[in-house]
């Protein structure tokens, strides 16, 4: 079994009056990630925590000895969290993100929909394991086929996927093998819009503990004017 420390900190910034981020940071269940309610629909904080709630009953209730399928696991959250839709906004539906990582076998295996992020530092290298399903990352790769894709500058962040839609939701797999000495960042759009990639990876470095590296990241988003929700979850790898 890897031996791993971790902690989270969430903060609902300078300028909202609700934090609609949550997170999951479950050392016995292994079990890492952060959802953050879809900004411009209703109940972003009740998606958010249904989606972390239920993620966290389907990876307890998988049958034993058998590792769960991540993707069906995402699927019932998914299917969970339009149903409250249903009920609260039905004219409009709610809708959160959704990037987890579970640890088994040796690896980190990540789930993700939406644009909150999963890096990893393996020694002086910061890596982003995930691709934000944004509107101008899918004009990026449509026009990278070769496609004609225009869309308005306005509309650039605007999400492409999240939990909560009523039909089957794409799941992005990512599998990575735990190293010692890895230390693995989930976190919202409210650091990653706020705070850069070096000044991640200095954070992530210079902290000796996961606590005073959540600290040291969640300050500096606010520092930068706090204009979102800023949750992070840090997992430090001592053995793989």
């Amino acid at each position: 079994m890897p031996t791993l420390r971790a902690a989270a900190l969430t903060d609902i910034g300078r300028v909202r009056r609700e934090n609609e981020d949550r997170f999951v940071c479950d050392l016995n269940a292994m079990l890492f990630g952060v959802a953050d309610g879809v900004g411009g629909l209703p109940s972003g904080g009740e998606a958010a925590e249904l989606a972390i709630s239920e993620l966290a009953e389907a990876m307890r209730a998988g049958p034993k000895h058998h590792e769960p399928n991540l993707t069906t696991v995402v699927q019932h959250v998914n299917t969970a969290v339009a149903n409250l839709g249903l009920r609260v906004s039905p004219s409009m539906g709610i809708g959160t993100t959704l990037t987890f990582g579970w640890v088994s076998g040796g690896a980190m295996k990540l789930a993700h929909v939406g644009d909150s992020r999963c890096y990893v530092l393996r020694g002086s290298d910061l890596i982003r394991l995930t691709e934000d399903h944004s509107v101008e990352n899918e004009a990026r790769l449509r026009r990278a086929r070769g496609e004609v894709v225009y869309y308005h500058e306005a509309n650039r962040n605007a999400l492409t996927r999240c939990i909560g839609q009523p039909s089957r939701v794409d799941v992005d797999l990512v599998s990575r093998v735990l190293a010692t000495g890895d230390r693995y960042l989930f976190c919202t759009d409210g650091v990653t819009r706020m705070v850069g990639e070096h000044e991640l990876t200095e954070a992530m470095q210079k902290s000796n503990t996961p606590e005073s590296g959540v600290r040291e990241i969640v300050t500096a988003a606010l520092d930068r004017g706090g204009l979102d929700n800023a949750t992070a979850v840090l997992v430090y790898v001592d053995e793989a």
